[in-house]
């Protein structure tokens, strides 16, 4: 249970980072650089959901094949 909760706050760490990061490189009028790091942002949790994905499924397929 300890796995999936701080996979939560790093998750939520992560998009509360890019956010202000998102925020302060607009107001310096830097908008290319901020969309570029939401983007870095995106992509680094989805591959981190996917890591988990992967996980729960192997954890179904052994249930239920009884390996």
């Amino acid at each position: 249970m300890d796995v999936e909760i701080s996979s939560i706050f790093q998750i939520a760490g992560i998009g509360i980072v890019v956010a202000m990061l998102h925020t302060v490189l607009k107001q310096m009028g830097k908008e290319d650089i901020a969309h570029w790091a939401t983007v870095i942002g995106f992509v680094l949790v989805l591959f981190m959901v996917l890591r988990m994905l992967e996980d729960l499924f192997q954890e179904i397929k052994t249930i239920f094949l009884f390996q």
